[in-house]
């Protein structure tokens, strides 16, 4: 029997999928019970039932191997281990059914004719075909209708991301422009500084040959009044 599925080893709608599967699995198996515990009509309206079950298992098994594609690697190898026991569980109920419904005579009990033209045994075999074809596209209409809807759902969540990352692009770029706009004023602000530090040496050297002309001058005049 398959193992629950981990919840971070796979998507949520496989998940889903696996629980209605293991419910068609427990239906199935109580279908088979009534088979092999009845006979004549009854039997033969267990089997009906229990064709149909093995339909919906079936048509389960082909969404689940669709949707396990959408699994990350990293986890698909136990998604898979878990797939083929279901795949080996469900084809063990196939052919366990198989055998039941092949038991012709608890099928039909005392009517039970060896004749393979019973005209009975026809309308019997094309009313099962007609019901278990009308369940069958039922149930093909169900699951492509919840496909549908997910599809729209994935488009709108898709839409909805594409819309949040356009607006992200458009703050990053605002980002951008500013920090270039900032970087302009840093590197005007540091002309005028390297500016205003080129005039301040060239007023302190004029300064200094201020003071040291002025000081030849007075040395000049001490010395002119001793001589």
């Amino acid at each position: 029997m398959a193992n629950p599925l981990d919840t971070d080893a796979g998507s949520e709608l496989f998940s889903s999928y696996e629980a209605e599967l293991k419910l068609v699995q427990a239906d199935l198996n109580q279908k088979l019970d009534q088979i092999a515990e009845s006979s004549g009509e009854q039997r033969k309206s267990a089997i009906r039932q229990a064709e149909r079950a093995l339909d919906e298992a079936n048509e389960l098994l082909d969404q689940m191997r669709m949707e396990k594609q959408n699994i990350p690697s990293a986890a698909r190898s136990k998604v898979n281990a878990r797939f083929r026991n279901f795949c080996t569980d469900i084809d063990e109920l196939k052919r366990k059914l198989k055998s039941l419904s092949d038991d012709r005579k608890a099928l039909f009990g005392d009517r039970y004719t060896d004749d393979p033209s019973s005209l009975e045994d026809q309308h019997l075999a094309q009313r099962q075909q007609l019901l278990s074809g009308t369940d069958r596209l039922e149930r093909s209409s169900a699951r492509l209708q919840e496909s549908q809807r997910i599809a729209l759902e994935t488009e709108d969540i898709g839409r909805n991301t594409l819309a949040d990352l356009y607006q992200q692009r458009e703050t990053i770029e605002h980002a951008r422009a500013g920090l270039q706009q900032s970087e302009g004023y840093v590197d005007t602000s540091i002309k005028t500084l390297k500016g205003m530090a080129r005039r301040m040496a060239t007023n302190r050297i004029i300064t200094i040959a201020i003071i040291t002309v002025l000081v030849l001058l007075i040395f000049a005049v001490i010395f002119s009044k001793f001589h």
